[in-house]
């Protein structure tokens, strides 16, 4: 199964991203890759962005005042194409290729991930692959009627209330994490509810799919395997927590 064949003319996906988790050199600095990934993938990605991380360490006792330290260091190397809707990071802990809507198919973005990956194992030079992460986020607008909207008419992976006679629906945030037992895959579904907004209540589908497991990060070709599974498990879940009126929002 491939994203095309969920034939959907108006996805409703706000963010995808493929995350690379892998064991770095031990002395690697990003700080220090900063030029020569600059030089690499300015063609592409002509911005640029430094993500950092601040820690705050606090040691208390109760003889004496607390003694506050704060350490920051560079996350993520950003590199972003000229309308910021695609960007690629090097980051402490391994790779991310991140694509923003308007999302056409993960197999328009295969020949490019593999090629920025590529960039990354030559710059930093990775030990090995720990755990590949492929994450959706959907924003599915649901029709209200006088402010109220049945979910069980859209959603089948649902929240549910105790007395739905008495009480309505202010807000919602449900959680499911599983493993499929063929391929050992991890998913974590999240489901959540924004503000109404126009006679719709916008629902957050958030999934993501995960692999752990040890990897050669040059054999490219073992990476894609586990890619398209988790891709495959990814429209699974996608599909079978929808309703087939929910989808047919999405061919207009």
């Amino acid at each position: 199964m491939s994203d095309r064949l969920l034939n959907l003319k108006s996805p409703p996906i706000v963010e995808a991203v493929l995350d690379i988790d892998c064991d770095m050199p031990p002395m690697l600095a990003l700080d220090k890759l900063e030029a020569s990934a600059r030089d690499a993938f300015r063609d592409h990605y002509p911005k640029f962005r430094t993500q950092f991380l601040q820690a705050l360490h606090v040691e208390a006792a109760a003889d004496r005042a607390p003694n506050v330290t704060t350490r920051q260091g560079i996350q993520a190397l950003q590199f972003l194409q000229e309308d910021e809707k695609q960007l690629v990071q090097l980051r402490t802990q391994g790779f991310s290729f991140n694509r923003l809507a308007p999302y056409k198919s993960l197999d328009d973005y295969l020949p490019e991930i593999e090629r920025t990956w590529r960039l990354f194992v030559d710059l930093a030079a990775p030990v090995q692959i720990r755990v590949i992460r492929l994450r959706y986020i959907n924003r599915i607008p649901l029709p209200m009627t006088a402010g109220r909207v049945d979910l069980d008419d859209y959603l089948k992976l649902g929240p549910r209330l105790p007395d739905e006679d008495k009480l309505t629906f202010e807000g919602f945030l449900t959680k499911h994490s599983a493993v499929e037992s063929d391929t050992d895959n991890r998913v974590n579904i999240i489901l959540s509810a924004q503000p109404p907004e126009n006679d719709k209540l916008p629902v957050i589908l958030d999934i993501e799919t995960y692999k752990s497991g040890n990897a050669e990060p040059h054999n490219w070709a073992e990476s894609l395997s586990k890619i398209q599974s988790l891709r495959r498990l990814k429209n699974l879940v996608f599909e079978n927590s929808l309703t087939d009126q929910c989808l047919k929002l999405f061919q207009h």
